[in-house]
């Protein structure tokens, strides 16, 4: 009668177990547009003076005024309380929070979803696909609701820097745009505003991703801390990067109004090259803290509305 022979179990004879994979971690599209709304709030009033300054240096100024020779943001913040009241900093404030409020939504929830289908199976978004979806997320932004809006605070700001101002309030103001001029005025600026904010959105949200993945492959703690500094790096390129578009966008959405063409001629005849990059201080001043405020917000809001603390950018 034949044994039979039991083999002891070697490694080349036990089965391997694959090592399991990570899944990929989505954000849920309610919590990309409530937790972005949420941040986008906080922001606008936090750093308002900053875009109010910002668009007053890059506004026309009456020949001859005491504002027109003025290049500081801090003086021309400081001119302005001094001549209208602390209250003018604050012209057109309610239409940036709502509007950021609304922008910001849109644009984390499209960042979100198109990261969510370029990212790999570890959830990882590569510095080309993250440049990528900020460009797109920027687009849609702008076409849905950064033109009407921005186009509604410029002209609020512009007109409020005039002797005898002609609108009450927000409502006021669109209306009368919206008398003289048709709907379509709010949409005025839309091929400058869109390629400011595809650019803008592209780098901030880009350069956030890419600083955010380095720490991460550093074994870097993404605290709070951690995520407002690396938001605020973000804000300081996004600033430098994307100024002249800026500039030539705000003049084209004065009370007035002007063509691109028109819009970039009289910056160069007024200040040389130099002046596309007007109000880039005061707009660093916002976008530093700006970048690092919205990010770390929207963290925050983003794991308080998920009950498995989802992280906004893991």
């Amino acid at each position: 009668m034949a044994t039979s022979v039991q083999v002891a179990p070697t490694a080349a004879t036990v089965p391997r177990r694959e090592a399991p994979v990570a899944t990929k971690k989505k954000i849920p599209p309610i919590v990309s547009l409530l937790a972005g709304g949420v941040a986008g709030g906080v922001e606008a009033a936090s750093t308002y003076p900053f875009e109010f300054a910002k668009t007053r240096l890059q506004l026309r100024q009456d020949v001859g005024s005491k504002a027109a020779a003025i290049t500081n943001p801090i003086t021309m913040i400081r001119h302005v309380v001094a001549t209208e009241g602390v209250a003018k900093l604050y012209t057109g404030c309610s239409t940036l929070i709502v509007g950021t409020m609304f922008k910001a939504s849109v644009r984390f929830l499209s960042f979100d979803a198109i990261r969510n289908s370029l990212s790999n199976e570890k959830g990882q978004l590569s510095k080309a696909n993250g440049v990528l979806a900020g460009m797109v997320a920027g687009c849609v932004e702008s076409a849905v609701a950064v033109t009407p809006t921005e186009r509604i605070k410029t002209a609020l700001i512009d007109d409020a820097k005039s002797g005898q101002p002609r609108f009450r309030g927000v409502a006021h103001g669109v209306g009368i745009l919206m008398k003289e001029q048709g709907v379509g005025t709010f949409y005025r600026g839309l091929v400058s505003t869109t390629m400011k904010q595809a650019s803008t959105s592209a780098v901030r949200m880009g350069s956030y991703n890419a600083l955010r993945e380095l720490c991460k492959s550093n074994n870097l703690p993404t605290n709070s801390l951690v995520t407002f500094g690396i938001g605020s790096v973000a804000g300081v390129v996004t600033v430098y990067a994307t100024q002249p578009f800026d500039t030539i966008k705000t003049r084209v959405q004065s009370a007035e109004g002007s063509s691109m063409g028109e819009a970039l001629q009289s910056v160069l005849r007024e200040s040389g090259v130099r002046g596309l990059w007007k109000g880039s201080t005061m707009r660093l001043g916002r976008l530093v803290f700006s970048g690092g405020i919205v990010f770390t917000v929207y963290e925050w809001a983003a794991a308080a509305m998920t009950s498995s603390n989802i992280s906004a950018f893991q």
